[in-house]
């Protein structure tokens, strides 16, 4: 595909949009690779790809296959979600909620996530299904975002209570979270202190710059 060849030399936009939920939305080809990107940020593929595999190695891939069911909160165009499907080869069932119906036209559209067999997309605030399901999952990945922006209620005693009685025991969070002043650096060291005994948490700073990553194993009682 000449788009994709030259995009090894400048980016090459093929779709752009405005999204009532996430303002500026392009699809681009950037270095032989298709992503999708906010106003100011990556929203899936190139960078946030490289930063949610690096926290499944965390977890460790033959970990992860051993899994009955993950749950994904914020899917935008479903890079971690092929990462899980084409590389860790996962094969049970997959729960993406993504509050953007546009988002997820494009990720159908350019990325093909209605191909995905094991893969269930939920259009809907990820604050309200938490807060209205029963299923417990292995696997939570938290990574939501409005542009550069990380709402409020992630960091919440009632959403993180909730989001913790999802996960089974000895399942794992994996939380992406961006560090862009000081006021998000307090705010994650506070986020640590939220985790007690029954918990295991490990925070990675520096993923591709401004990325903190957190893994989080619910231990066994």
């Amino acid at each position: 595909m000449l788009q994709k060849l030259l995009s090894y030399l400048i980016p090459i936009n093929i779709y752009k949009s405005n999204s009532r939920l996430s303002n500026s939305l392009e699809v681009t080809w950037n270095n032989g690779e298709l992503v999708l990107d906010s106003k100011n940020t990556n929203y899936s593929y190139g960078s946030l790809q490289r930063i949610l595999r690096k926290g499944l190695k965390y977890i460790g891939f033959e970990r992860i296959n051993s899994f009955e069911s993950i749950l994904i909160l914020g899917v935008a165009g479903g890079s971690v979600i092929k990462t899980l499907v084409d590389e860790v080869r996962f094969k049970g069932k997959i729960t993406g909620i993504e509050i953007d119906k546009e988002i997820v036209a494009i990720a159908n559209k350019y990325f093909e996530l209605d191909k995905i067999q094991n893969l269930e997309i939920i259009v809907e605030d990820a604050f309200e299904f938490v807060l209205r399901t029963t299923e417990t999952f292995d696997l939570i990945i938290i990574d939501i975002f409005q542009d550069t922006t990380m709402p409020n209620f992630l960091f919440q005693d009632f959403f993180i209570n909730r989001v913790n009685l999802l996960v089974k025991e000895n399942g794992f969070i994996l939380f992406n979270t961006m560090v862009i002043n000081e006021k998000d650096k307090l705010r994650n060291e506070e986020y640590k202190l939220k985790f007690k005994d029954n918990y295991s948490l490990r925070m990675y700073p520096k993923v591709e710059v401004h990325n903190e990553l957190f893994t989080i194993k619910k231990l066994s009682k």
